[in-house]
């Protein structure tokens, strides 16, 4: 026999020691359960096309638009910045209710910094990014350190920085005219320019290079990686060499910092600075990650799934606003997506049980 027989006979008895995995047989049910768990933006980007379809058959040129699809990107833009805040937290199986307040935290620091002190503007706008993300590192600190409950601590910052809001600005609203004259870098973030009939605003664009951003950050670098293993088990993390207590710091001062930015983008969306804006920024942004797939538990969901989420919000109060339906009505179609979502994520996570 020859040397290359042998071999392949070698080979072959060799093979046969190897163990094989058969692929498990889950049925059609079971691969569509699995295609979602492994794809979690896939059902919000469903539920979006479908609603601007159904919105499209029923309002026609007049939903279908350019300025008014732009339109919904333009209204979507704080919540999407702040909606990318929340998801990072959310990621880590914790919850930021403080969301709202940093914003507008944020945005006071930056208006009062630059018209009661008269900072540059530079500056006051660095001040502002600065107390945000010192209100993410108190909020993480007090959450990885101490080993206080996200929620709670998070409830507690609200309040904290909802109060030194209105203490610090003396409730005073700085107008639009005062900031368009003295700095209108304040106002960047409003900005608009035309590409053919669609109108876009400079937050709008932030907005996107964000989500893209921490899309990529999220997937394909280590701290990515180490934030869903803390959500999926910090025990688990801790043991395979995770510093799940730096990355849930650094989890939370990004958040923070984001918020700073989505209230230098506040400014730019209602041109002046108030105390009182924004007071819905919390509910909205736990309300696009919810819809968006994101895992209430951490551990699994896709940052891009909260921009849809934003979108089909956007989709919902346009459309039902151009047909002239009550308000109320939004609020009880959302509130049924939320709880279905909800409902599809408990599903989803059975693949993993």
């Amino acid at each position: 026999m020859s040397d290359s027989e042998n071999f392949e006979q070698g080979t072959k008895r060799g093979n046969q020691g190897v163990a094989k995995f058969d692929r498990p047989n889950r049925g059609m049910i079971g691969t569509l359960q699995h295609w979602l768990h492994v794809n979690p933006a896939l059902v919000p980007l469903v539920v979006l096309v479908a609603s601007i379809a159904v919105f499209g058959a029923l309002l026609g040129s007049k939903f279908f638009s350019p300025f008014a699809l732009t339109l919904i990107l333009q209204q979507t833009a704080i919540v999407g910045i702040v909606g990318a805040a929340q998801s990072l937290v959310i990621l880590t199986a914790g919850i930021d209710l403080s969301v709202g307040a940093i914003m507008v935290l944020s945005s006071v620091v930056m208006g009062q910094a630059t018209f009661r002190y008269g900072l540059p503007v530079e500056f006051a706008i660095v001040c502002g990014l600065a107390v945000g993300t010192f209100v993410g590192f108190l909020n993480g600190w007090l959450i990885a350190i101490m080993r206080l409950p996200p929620f709670i601590v998070t409830l507690g910052m609200w309040q904290i920085a909802l109060a030194t809001n209105f203490l610090y600005s003396a409730n005073e609203t700085i107008r639009s005219q005062d900031i368009a004259e003295q700095a209108p870098l304040l106002q960047l973030f409003g900005a608009t320019f035309k590409v053919g009939e669609a109108v876009f605003t400079v937050g709008v664009i932030f907005m996107v290079l964000l989500v893209a951003l921490l899309a990529y950050i999220l997937k394909h670098t280590a701290w990515g990686r180490h934030v869903y293993a803390v959500g999926d088990d910090p025990d688990a993390a801790e043991l395979s060499g995770v510093n799940v207590k730096r990355t849930l710091i650094s989890v939370y001062m990004i958040s923070g910092l984001i918020c700073a930015f989505a209230g230098w983008a506040l400014i730019g969306r209602i041109g002046s600075v108030s105390p009182t804006s924004g007071q819905l920024a919390n509910i909205e942004s736990i309300t696009a990650v919810v819809i968006g797939g994101i895992s209430l538990f951490g551990g699994r969901g896709s940052i891009l799934g909260m921009l849809f989420g934003a979108l089909i919000v956007g989709v919902f109060t346009l459309g039902l606003r151009l047909m002239g339906a009550d308000a109320q009505w939004t609020y009880l179609l959302i509130g049924a997506l939320i709880i279905g979502a909800v409902a599809v994520d408990q599903w989803i996570r059975k693949v993993s049980a």
